[in-house]
């Protein structure tokens, strides 16, 4: 997994059994593996530009493809065993664009997302099959494509009588619902809004910083209630489910724009609102569109943005008396659920398992997710 943040590779190595809710997990290793600056460069440019050229966007979907096998073979070395152990290889790919809402394509309005890193190339290069592009089914069939977590969610943390928020605080914050005792059709979810995408290009805008460890900047600061009322003007916060969203939104235009409104605000008051606003934002997601329905008995986070322990005392304060708990505590590693994810979408969709999520993403169907990129045998 490499996720909107820009940060660099997570992969997690899990022995899986079973399909849908009587699937089993064994995360046997899991790391992070950084991008060399020039490709996090190359990356951020594509993503971020209004224009693309065609060729760089050629080089980084085969680039790319070599970074992701890398990060795998480093990993199984570091686990103690080898690529012939592997069986397969769940690869979500580089997000560079993400339109979920319909545009105008030569006469026809369509919904559209690309990742790049290759599946088919990073198969070959590895000699294990791989699956990967997952979102394109579910878009086919009318729906966002995105967010994708909510299966994970439903499969590995649904109670039979808690009512279970799971929010995931990557780039991007999305919040999973999963009723008390209801099957997948009541499972529902979306994206909030910003999470550690705006704070960590403030981190880097202000104090040269990749990102705001710890929380450390913000916790420095004030929150300014002018700035804060100036943020939730965005409609997309009051935009109905379902909904997703990315660095298209929330990047480079966002921030310049929120700096431009914060004017001579000293640094660490604009990190303080920017982290107060990423946990109001959530919490006004959960009270507009999910608190009459199914108010909450317990939010469990995951994602890099639970090490922030800044933001994570705001939600905690914003949801009490909720008990706000991070996935370790259910037993799956806060920064390894998402490439856990992509392992259990590829087996399902090994197996031919639909895990497409119509009433998180509005498609028409449950699809199937993913290609499937065979290695091929060696002659």
């Amino acid at each position: 997994m490499s996720g909107t943040s820009l940060d660099g590779v997570d992969v997690c190595l899990v022995r899986l059994s079973g399909h849908q809710t009587e699937i089993t997990t064994d995360v046997l290793f899991h790391n992070s593996t950084g991008f060399n600056p020039a490709l996090g460069k190359q990356l951020l440019e594509v993503a971020t530009s209004e224009w693309v050229d065609p060729g760089a966007l050629c080089r980084l979907n085969i680039r790319l493809a070599h970074t992701y096998a890398d990060a795998i073979q480093r990993a199984v070395l570091a686990a103690g065993l080898s690529i012939d152990d592997l069986d397969l290889i769940g690869c979500h790919g580089q997000t560079v664009r993400h339109v979920p809402e319909p545009e105008n394509c030569a006469g026809m309005d369509i919904r559209s997302t690309l990742q790049i890193g290759d599946p088919s190339v990073l198969a070959h290069l590895v000699g294990v099959d791989v699956v990967g592009d997952f979102r394109m089914a579910d878009m086919g069939l009318g729906g966002q494509g995105a967010p994708l977590v909510p299966y994970l969610d439903y499969v590995l943390l649904s109670h039979p009588t808690e009512n279970r928020g799971c929010l995931n605080l990557g780039g991007i914050a999305n919040l999973t619902l999963l009723p008390a005792g209801q099957d997948r059709n009541s499972v529902y979810g979306f994206d909030t809004g910003p999470a550690n995408l705006v704070i960590d290009a403030l981190a880097r805008g202000l104090f040269g910083m990749p990102y705001d460890d710890w929380g450390r900047l913000a916790a420095q600061g004030e929150v300014c209630d002018e700035l804060m009322e100036a943020l939730f003007l965005d409609d997309f916060l009051v935009q109905k489910p379902p909904k997703s969203t990315g660095r298209e939104r929330f990047g480079h235009a966002y921030v310049a724009s929120l700096q431009s409104t914060a004017m001579d605000l000293p640094p660490h008051d604009i990190m303080a609102t920017a982290t107060m606003f990423t946990a109001k934002s959530i919490f006004a997601a959960y009270e507009n569109f999910v608190a009459e329905h199914h108010p909450l008995d317990r939010l469990i986070v995951a994602g890099g943005g639970v090490h922030n322990q800044t933001l994570m005392e705001m939600l905690r304060n914003c949801f009490a008396p909720i008990p706000v708990n991070t996935s370790g505590k259910y037993g799956i590693d806060e920064d390894a659920k998402e490439a856990l994810c992509f392992a259990v979408l590829a087996h399902e969709t090994a197996s031919g398992h639909p895990t497409g999520m119509p009433s998180v993403t509005g498609a028409s169907r449950s699809a199937v997710l993913g290609k499937y990129c065979p290695a091929g045998r060696q002659e």
